[in-house]
């Protein structure tokens, strides 16, 4: 057996087989249910009640799915250009320490500016850490899949020395965390009362503004290019270099936003538990949404559901809720399979 490519997909094939992977998801969950000795429907309903039966649920799952658009996003844009971006979590706990550094006091401003500044430094500290591992690939030839993996590992280790030292809270009686962020430093609620803040319209925003950047402009083009072939880019005249450094930036960015959110929307103070994988999880929602930044959107609030739902379908019917970890890591392989018989068909020798 070998595998033919096949030069133009048809629109039938690129949309069924992606539905397939998400059907054969849930016929896995439903096998691992029935295991798990419940029922396979009212598992799977209660997962649908538990993130979107009530406006606290529907609120909670949103919420969920805001940093994952901005890392979903963030590894889509990486990518789309080969560049492969493993290093989500550190750049995003990387915009929650400038937040954190920022929004304690250090500056003294109305909450639009200083919400600002915070915004645009956290995605500069993020792009800069993506930008030395996109320099050793460029420059030298080190895999940025060890580099960006590697970073995870060391930053986070720094995080846990500044909670421990220079960012710790005195009024925290002993606890690793930061000082709680002044009012003006809060991105206000959408809805008095519930967690939703505003950062998930700022994750809807930036989704709009990199689908903008990969469809319409020269940039977005040369991202393509580059992804699809460097050494033709290369021939045509692209930037190579140039286009793999923009797109570090870019990414370490919008992932950066991601611990912006996080400490500004939702915590109000620096944690080294603040994110649970957001940055890892980003990987699987950029594979669903098949690296296009409009279904990243689509692709978070589904993972976010599947979180959200299934912590309550553990509560109601006792069915383990890692079964959620199970159904992403089965949707990603299935994902992946469809993507693969998407561009090429299985011919018998």
């Amino acid at each position: 057996m070998r595998l033919e490519p096949i030069a133009n997909p048809s629109l039938a094939r690129r949309l069924t087989l992606p539905a397939l992977a998400i059907a054969a998801t849930i016929l896995i969950a439903s096998l691992l249910a029935m295991i798990a000795g419940g029922n396979p429907m009212a598992v799977l309903g209660q997962i649908l009640v538990g993130a979107f039966g009530s406006k606290f649920a529907l609120l909670e799952t949103l919420n969920r799915a805001t940093p994952l658009i901005f890392t979903g996003l963030a590894i889509a844009v990486a990518f789309r250009a080969k560049l492969w971006n493993i290093g989500a979590e550190a750049q995003l706990y990387a915009g929650a320490v400038v937040v954190a550094v920022l929004g304690t006091g250090a500056l003294q401003l109305p909450a639009p500016a200083l919400l600002t500044i915070m915004a645009l430094a956290a995605m500069m500290a993020g792009a800069f850490l993506l930008l030395v591992p996109a320099l050793l690939k460029t420059r030298l030839g080190v895999d940025e899949v060890v580099t960006t993996l590697l970073f995870n590992f060391i930053f986070l280790l720094f995080v846990s020395y500044l909670l421990e030292g220079p960012l710790k809270d005195p009024m925290g009686m002993g606890w690793p965390k930061s000082a709680r962020l002044t009012p003006e430093a809060r991105l206000p609620r959408i809805v008095d009362g519930l967690r939703l803040h505003w950062g998930f319209a700022l994750a809807l925003i930036a989704a709009a503004i990199v689908w903008i950047i990969d469809a319409k402009t020269t940039l977005g083009f040369e991202m393509r290019a580059v992804g699809q072939n460097a050494e033709a880019a290369r021939f045509a005249g692209i930037p190579v270099t140039k286009v793999i450094l923009k797109t570090a930036l870019l990414s370490g960015g919008l992932a950066a936003l991601a611990g912006f959110s996080e400490v500004a929307g939702l915590k109000g103070s620096l944690t080294l538990d603040l994110s649970p994988g957001f940055g890892y999880t980003g990987i699987v929602v950029a594979m669903l949404a098949l690296l296009h930044p409009l279904g990243v959107v689509v692709a978070a609030l589904f993972v976010a559901a599947i979180f959200v739902g299934a912590d309550s379908m553990s509560r109601a019917i006792g069915v383990p809720s890692y079964l959620a970890d199970i159904m992403l890591a089965t949707a990603l392989l299935c994902m992946v399979l469809a993507i693969l018989l998407t561009k090429f068909r299985v011919r018998r020798d």
